[in-house]
């Protein structure tokens, strides 16, 4: 992207946008098939979610409606491409995003964000994600980027790196004005391609707090959150070098617990009270970002709404995916995540593109590189001002100027190491000056190694750095591009289309129901009375259905029971 489009989404993201907000069902396992009933029903088309007691007649049902919605039937693929993807371009353009998965335990959080990576059609959202932006990068032109990866869980309310070799120590959490809450000490791992930052998702994952519960075999027993930084450099028409910093947070929270259905105990229990608790928070952070009378939101009240604080509210472009179980049994643990997911769809964020922060690690490296470089420079200018003194009329510094270094270097050596030899066998010359002289050359030569030494640690640590930094236009070929290109438009096409269509079909709702009150005629004064009283009825289960909600919101609670 130019900086003249840069400079346009800037002033475009200055306006707000609500969080999306994405339902998926799991299928029913073989245990719940045998014992209950699915009680939910999802509509692709139109983003509708029903949930219903149960399949008797006349149960109430609980409709739900959000920007995409998924069943037990849905692919990995569709979901990243159709509601992540367009997260991930705007990271890349230098916007924050956050991508987070909330639900009961059991209902498929962690294959939807992790999914099988070794089955390319059950990868999940962030195997996908690495994808998309190593393949990005290696495409781009003109461009220079540094991406970086972080590993932190939030284990009983404690924060701890994932990524450290000491998983005993616990991190504070700080706050600056120019960028927010952030982790202190936190380790942070320069990646350069998809194998690399796999690998630092591996070795986090290894030390990621699980246990079994009855509702789930490898239950997380605490919060994820994986961070992706993206910087990306670019020359501006006068030679100035521009930074965009954008900022990929995945995270897979620990799913709500009733200690009725998961018989925890002991330290299974007490994880759970904390899960509860910071999910409880949580969900009143977001009702409270809803709520026009609320002045003050409660982000403090727990570490994982003060790290979240940006996404729900702040600068962030932000996807919230609800997991949900369709067995009978599981009916109040999904109303419960519906209706934050329901609420969750009213927050207004206010993303905007990161530019040119103080503490971007790209820069640091540009800086340094240029200090690197020239330092060599002077240390080459310094050698040939030293050989000057070395063998009068044998070294031309002229001659030498256009040289590599690395001759340049040898050369020396050889002539050094020939002076030497001439000295040595002259038999004319005074053996206290001979010897004077050998020591002379000697210590010259004994220079110019250590030059060469520096030298070569200079040059290690120029190619180190140059390596951490990526630049496209390498690795795929043009073909390939061309058909990833396309495939992406295509996909974006069909996506665009279906919210086209949802919208279309509320706005023909609305309609056909207005039109048929407008042209309704009757044949007599009892078809009238009879009409009137259907739609009474109606309005009577509206206003029911209604109270129920009311009911429900005071009295819901995500805790242990």
């Amino acid at each position: 992207m130019s900086t003249s489009d840069a400079t346009q989404a800037t002033k475009s993201s200055k306006k707000e946008e609500n969080i999306r907000v994405v339902v998926r069902c799991r299928p029913m396992s073989e245990s719940e098939m045998r014992s209950h009933t699915n009680i939910v029903e999802i509509e692709n088309t139109s983003g509708r979610v029903t949930l219903l007691r149960s399949k008797s007649a006349g149960e109430q049902k609980r409709e739900f409606t959000f920007d995409y919605v998924y069943d037990w039937n849905s692919k990995q693929i569709d979901v990243y491409l159709e509601t992540i993807h367009p997260i991930v371009e705007s990271v890349l353009q230098g916007y924050n995003g956050t991508i987070f998965a909330y639900g009961q335990t059991g209902t498929g959080k962690t294959y939807t964000m992790q999914g099988e990576s070794n089955d390319p059609e059950m990868r999940g959202i962030i195997p996908n994600c690495f994808d998309f932006i190593f393949s990005h990068i290696s495409k781009t032109e003109n461009l220079q980027f540094l991406v970086r990866a972080s590993y932190m869980e939030i284990y009983q309310d404690e924060v701890k790196d994932l990524l450290s070799k000491d998983q005993k120590k616990r991190l504070q959490l700080r706050e600056r004005t120019d960028t927010g809450v952030f982790v202190q000490d936190l380790s942070s791992f320069v990646t350069k391609s998809v194998k690399e930052i796999t690998h630092v998702m591996n070795v986090g994952n290894q030390n990621r707090s699980v246990g079994r519960t009855d509702m789930n075999e490898h239950s997380s027993r605490s919060h994820a959150i994986f961070v992706i930084t993206v910087e990306c450099s670019e020359m501006d028409s006068e030679g100035e070098s521009h930074i965009r910093v954008g900022k990929l947070n995945l995270v897979d929270l620990a799913g709500s617990e009733r200690q009725s259905k998961t018989h925890s105990t002991g330290d299974r229990f007490k994880e759970a009270t904390e899960i509860n608790l910071s999910l409880s928070a949580l969900g009143n952070v977001i009702s409270a970002l809803v709520d026009p009378n609320v002045t003050h939101i409660r982000y403090r009240d727990s570490k994982l709404t003060r790290l979240l604080q940006d996404s729900l509210g702040g600068n962030s472009k932000t996807v919230m995916i609800a997991t949900i179980g369709p067995a009978s049994y599981n009916f109040e643990e999904s109303l419960l995540t519906l209706r934050y997911a329901n609420r969750a769809k009213d927050i207004m964020n206010k993303p905007r593109i990161n530019e040119d922060p103080k503490d971007a690690l790209l820069r640091e490296f540009q800086e340094e590189l240029a200090r690197l470089k020239s330092m060599m420079g002077n240390k080459k200018k310094k050698l040939k001002d030293k050989s000057k003194k070395v063998g009068e009329g044998q070294s031309d510094e002229d001659e030498d100027e256009g040289r590599d270094h690395e001759a340049y270097l040898k050369e020396q050596r050889q002539k050094l190491e020939s002076e030497k030899v001439a000295l040595l066998q002259n038999t004319e010359m005074v053996e206290e000056e001979k010897d004077r002289m050998v020591q002379e050359v000697q210590t010259k030569m004994e220079e110019v190694k250590k030059e060469q030494k520096n030298r070569d640690n200079l040059a290690a640590k120029i190619k180190a750095m140059e390596s951490k930094l990526l630049a496209g236009g390498k690795t795929i070929s043009v073909h390939t591009a061309e058909q990833e290109k396309a495939l992406k438009e295509q996909k974006k096409q069909i996506s665009a289309q279906k919210a086209r269509e949802l919208d279309i079909k509320h706005k023909l709702e609305v309609h056909k129901e207005s039109a048929s009150e407008i042209k309704e005629t009757f044949n007599s004064l009892q078809e009238e009375v009879d009409n009137k009283t259907r739609k009474l009825k109606k309005i009577y289960h509206q206003l029911e259905l209604a109270k129920t909600e009311i009911e429900d919101h005071t009295n819901e609670q995500v805790i242990t029971c």
